[in-house]
């Protein structure tokens, strides 16, 4: 280890306990309230940092795989992580490891000389500052894995496929389709048409509140995909504007069944599929 960094070490070798309590006393002064696990996971980055810089001098670039420069990385990787998850901001994130500053700079002031000090303190100032802008990159890229995930997730939840009657499958339609939803539906669908052996699927756009051009294409897409399959497709929640607006763009529905309700769909698919219902008598 050169020996720019020889003071820091000697405290991250010595002094873990008190720069844990400066560290901790720091980012609740500043506003970034420390969690239950704040004190395990300042003990996790110094112990990574210490280890870092034993092994060698911070890297200009990205450190090699298996290097423990690299493993320091994946300590804050999973600090921006655990932190996006439980909902805080990148601000925090990096207000938290910028704390770090203030309780190394405290105990360099312990050791050594007024021109030693100038050195260790600006190399403490790069080190801890790299450390946190290494976080916010990182916590910007998990926030967004979340944010993704979660895109995902609604887009299932908001996609059921039901079964309202022995071969007959229903999916209620809510809000804008557009090009992914109509892919998980699709996928959805074929895969519940296979599962259940179902002869109909009824598509329900009650709840789709336009209809343009691409929002018809995807619907057609998806009813030439069921018939690929073997089955058979009627589109309900045909509301009167609905009607207008596939009229005055053009839009070829001929051949698909369409009804005004969702009831009208089942009733039909029931005929279909060779059922009679009828009204017990009292």
């Amino acid at each position: 280890m050169t020996q720019q960094y020889e003071a820091l070490l000697a405290i991250l070798d010595t002094k873990e306990d008190p720069l844990i309590q400066e560290w901790l006393a720091e980012a609740a002064r500043g506003g970034n309230v420390p969690a239950a696990n704040s004190a395990s996971d300042a003990r996790e980055l110094l112990q990574a940092l210490r280890a870092a810089l034993h092994s060698a001098p911070p890297p200009r670039g990205t450190p090699q795989p298996g290097s423990a420069w690299h493993t320091l990385n994946g300590v804050l990787e999973s600090l921006s992580r655990s932190r996006a998850a439980r909902g805080e901001t990148a601000g925090d994130t990096s207000v938290f490891v910028l704390a770090l500053k203030k309780a190394l700079f405290t105990q360099l002031q312990t050791i050594g000389d007024a021109d030693a000090l100038r050195s260790d303190l600006w190399s403490a100032t790069e080190l801890v500052d790299r450390l946190a802008q290494h976080t916010v990159n990182t916590f910007q890229l998990a926030r967004e894995d979340i944010i993704r995930r979660q895109q995902e997730e609604l887009l299932e939840l908001s996609t059921p496929v039901i079964k309202l009657w022995d071969g007959v499958l229903a999916v209620p339609m809510i809000g804008t389709l557009d090009s992914n939803r109509t892919q998980v539906v699709m996928e959805t669908l074929l895969q519940r048409i296979v599962d259940t052996e179902s002869e109909i699927a009824i598509i329900d756009i009650t709840g789709v509140p336009t209809v343009d051009t691409l929002v018809a294409q995807h619907l057609l897409k998806t009813v030439a995909a069921i018939r690929l399959m073997g089955a058979d497709c009627i589109v309900s929640g045909i509301r009167p504007q609905i009607a207008q607006t596939i009229v005055h763009l053009g839009i070829d529905l001929q051949g698909i069944h369409t009804r005004a309700t969702l009831a009208d769909a089942l009733a039909l698919a029931l005929q279909k599929t060779g059922w009679r219902i009828g009204r017990v008598q009292a």
